[in-house]
């Protein structure tokens, strides 16, 4: 399965262009043809992007005292034009939404030109853009903290409109005694139901209804460990946590960082109507390992993670992960048997963090080397299962850096992704296009106001998730839920 920019239009005019290192005098003007795109960064030459998207601001990364953009539509007629001396295109708002919106499902270009010093003026090739008539979430949801490996200092939860550049804190843990926080999780992606774990002090896992913010603390003395990793139900009344008892190594081998894995983990239920816990395949023959947890779009199945549970001496290079599933009845909470649906043994590899598309055909996981953790594995990339025959493959949309947590627009037209292949450290949002395995665009990085700051930022984008409206709470009513004690799960014996 090759997955390829999707729109023959774009590919027919990327083709058209003439590729040369020099530039050339062109006869019907004074300026010389440089013969090729100018490089810009980041780089957006060629994506197809949602027509709702906000400004692609760009810099240009070539030598010259003054720059000139022109805007330019899909009939020819130039939209408007742009000036920089320091090679940083900042893209009208209003200008901005107004090309896009006169060029849904069609193409528009940036013609770049430049000054030199000694006054000679060198024109580029054009740099095209696809505005695809398929919106975007209008929200992203993300966890932002330094890519380090003790330290959680400064962690903010950041809601940021991809229509503009407008964004707001929903929870920062310099509020809460600088404890820990992870793993926000939204309800079908509505911004009024979604939860937080914390973690130290003011422990429990934060429960947003509206306004309302309920402090729970789902661990009881049955559970190996804290609730981690949460899939919610789409009925909203069942959420499923993995258990996970989870340890770091440093690793002493060149061109590895450090490494998570699970000592133990356990998959459990939390029931919303009866506040209870318990846990899934408890009554199996063989202990496994279970983590990631993500349901089936109509709820009839959970999707999981899973290995052996080891014991005695363990090697963790040879730890890896099937993708499994279970049935599920939502009027009576129980589970069916376990089916394998990729085996770690025949892929080769480890699988972790799938995630189901809107309508239930696709679904896109990690797949690495080994171990349940691919965020410090330069080898982790996405891969796409067609869940109706089965066939799976690597994505195009990959780089030679780390590719993890994804999940999909609620169209189920885009993907958004985390991918460190801007230096190798630090993750950023990476937005494709989705028509079908065949047809991905793509990928490129959320656009910023000002084009220069990934450069700037040291701080990682984690776990992105598409939000279909604005949140409404925010970090002082997290501080005052986190001041009232937390309710108490019970654990149920009934599998």
């Amino acid at each position: 399965m090759r997955l390829t920019i999707i729109h023959p239009v774009v590919i027919s005019l990327l083709i058209g262009i003439f590729i040369s290192s020099g530039c050339h005098r062109n006869h019907n003007s004074s300026s010389l043809d440089a013969g090729r795109e100018p490089l810009i960064e980041p780089d957006y030459s060629g994506v197809t992007v949602p027509h709702n998207i906000a400004p692609m601001n760009f810099s240009i990364l070539e030598e010259g005292v003054h720059f000139t953009i022109r805007c330019i539509s899909s009939s020819g007629q130039q939209s408007f034009i742009l000036k920089s001396r320091d090679g940083r295109v900042r893209l009208p708002q209003k200008k901005w939404r107004a090309l896009l919106s006169d060029n849904r499902g069609k193409v528009i270009k940036f013609e770049v030109s430049k000054k030199l010093e000694n006054g000679e003026r060198v024109k580029y090739d054009p740099v095209y853009m696809h505005i695809s008539d398929e919106s975007i979430d209008p929200y992203l949801c993300y966890r932002m903290l330094y890519p380090g490996y003790e330290s959680w200092s400064g962690m903010k939860i950041i809601q940021r409109s991809l229509e503009d550049f407008s964004e707001s804190s929903i929870f920062e843990n310099q509020l809460l005694e600088g404890n820990c926080m992870n793993c926000h999780t939204f309800l079908n992606q509505n911004p009024e139901e979604f939860l937080i774990h914390v973690r130290g002090s003011l422990y429990g896992t934060y429960f947003v209804d509206g306004k309302a913010i309920t402090r729970r603390d789902l661990r009881t003395e049955n559970m190996i460990a804290n609730a981690v990793y949460p899939a919610w139900h789409p009925d909203g009344r069942y959420v499923v946590f993995s258990s996970n008892e989870v340890l770091q190594v440093i690793h002493m081998i060149p061109g590895k960082r450090n490494e998570f894995y699970d000592q133990s983990s356990k998959l459990v239920i939390f029931d919303s109507d009866l506040n209870t816990m318990k846990e899934i395949g408890k009554n199996d023959s063989i202990k496994y390992m279970g983590t990631f947890p993500c349901w089936s779009p109509d709820g009839k199945y959970l999707y999981y993670c899973r290995t052996k549970q080891f014991e005695g001496a363990f090697d963790l290079a040879k730890q890896k992960y099937d993708l499994a599933r279970r049935s599920f009845d939502p009027s009576s909470g129980l589970f069916g048997n376990v089916e394998i649906v990729l085996d770690a043994q025949k892929t080769g590899k480890s699988i972790s963090l799938p995630n189901i598309s809107p309508e239930g055909n696709y679904l896109v996981f990690v797949m690495h080397d080994y171990g349940t953790s691919p965020i410090w594995h330069k080898d982790a990339d996405l891969y796409m299962l067609e869940l109706n025959g089965g066939r799976f493959d690597i994505m195009d949309l990959n780089s030679t850096e780390v590719e993890s947590y994804h999940t999909w627009s609620s169209n189920g037209k885009w993907i958004v992704f985390s991918s460190k292949r801007g230096d190798g450290i630090t993750a950023r949002p990476y937005f494709a296009y989705f028509g079908s395995p065949d047809e991905v665009g793509k990928p490129f990085v959320l656009p910023q106001k000002d084009p220069t700051l990934y450069k700037r930022l040291d701080l990682s984008f984690n776990r992105p998730e598409f939000v279909t409206g604005k949140i409404n709470v925010g970090p002082r009513d997290f501080a005052a839920a986190s001041r009232k004690d937390p309710v108490h799960a019970n654990w149920s014996d009934n599998e």
